[in-house]
């Protein structure tokens, strides 16, 4: 018994050692942005292949105008800007993070891995989408897939985030680490998607009579957010920083006023 138990802490500690030994930042990198580019491409070839209206459909239904033609097809860009928008904005998420990591490990590359594997299923979540003009039955599904992607896709990233943090000293810069410049802005950022796709995903099971215009909030708002997260991230560090320095001068003054006070007024 005392043997075997030996045996399975010698293999959990050659797990863990295996799972934080380094990999390569750069292919890792290269790896993810040729993804990130395939699961771009894919979007392009499903909204010209199918979205773009027949030259004798536009003579003969639309009496030869191309934007009304185009208007038909309006939910479909929609969804594709969307879904574009989505993709280029975890990948922008994605290049900040490894923007702060020096080292990479092994479980940072895996749970990369497993971030790319939901990105790679939003192409899907774009033909769900874009059957939202056809008032499909299963509307309500196609969302909720959507958000459920988006979650898992970003999750996985905060989980990178989350596991670089354990090692700071060997993975992180030290602008990331904790009380570091970028340390909140990265934890809101990488958090924004998960924490609104969860939500998204709530609301349509509560109102699903206004999922369809959830969704596009969604999409709508993300892009905004990022900016907003930015600009409230650096007023909350400066105000910190203004009342740090101001409960630092009270302590200097206090400190110079007792130095210039003579030993009876001290004690007086």
């Amino acid at each position: 018994g005392q043997r075997d138990e030996e045996e399975a802490h010698h293999s959990l500690e050659t797990f863990t050692f295996y799972l934080s030994e380094p990999l390569s930042k750069e292919r890792v990198e290269a790896f993810s942005d040729g993804v990130y580019a395939i699961v771009a491409t894919l979007l392009i070839l499903d909204i010209c292949e199918d979205n773009v209206p027949d030259p004798r459909e536009v003579e003969e239904k639309f009496h030869g105008s191309l934007l009304e033609a185009l208007s038909e097809y309006g939910p479909n860009y929609l969804a594709y800007f969307g879904s574009f928008v989505t993709i280029g904005l975890l990948w922008f998420v994605h290049h900040s993070l490894f923007l702060y990591v020096t080292k990479a490990t092994r479980l940072m590359g895996l749970l990369n891995i497993l971030s790319l594997a939901f990105i790679g299923g939003l192409p899907l979540a774009y033909q769900l989408t874009s059957e939202f003009a056809e008032k499909s039955h299963n509307e309500i599904e196609a969302i909720q897939v959507s958000c459920v992607i988006t979650f898992f896709a970003s999750i996985f990233q905060f989980a990178i985030w989350t596991t670089a943090l354990l090692h700071e000293r060997e993975t992180l810069h030290p602008f990331a680490r904790y009380g570091g410049k970028e340390h909140a802005f990265m934890f809101a950022k990488l958090a924004l998607y998960p924490c609104v796709s969860l939500g998204a995903f709530f609301l349509t099971c509560l109102l699903s009579e206004f999922s369809t215009a959830i969704f596009h909030l969604m999409q709508i708002v993300i892009p905004f957010a990022f900016l907003a997260l930015r600009i409230f991230v650096r007023i909350s560090l400066t105000i910190i920083k203004s009342v740090m320095s101001l409960s630092r001068r009270k302590v200097v003054l206090l400190e110079e006023e007792e130095a210039c006070l003579s030993p009876t007024e001290m004690l007086s």
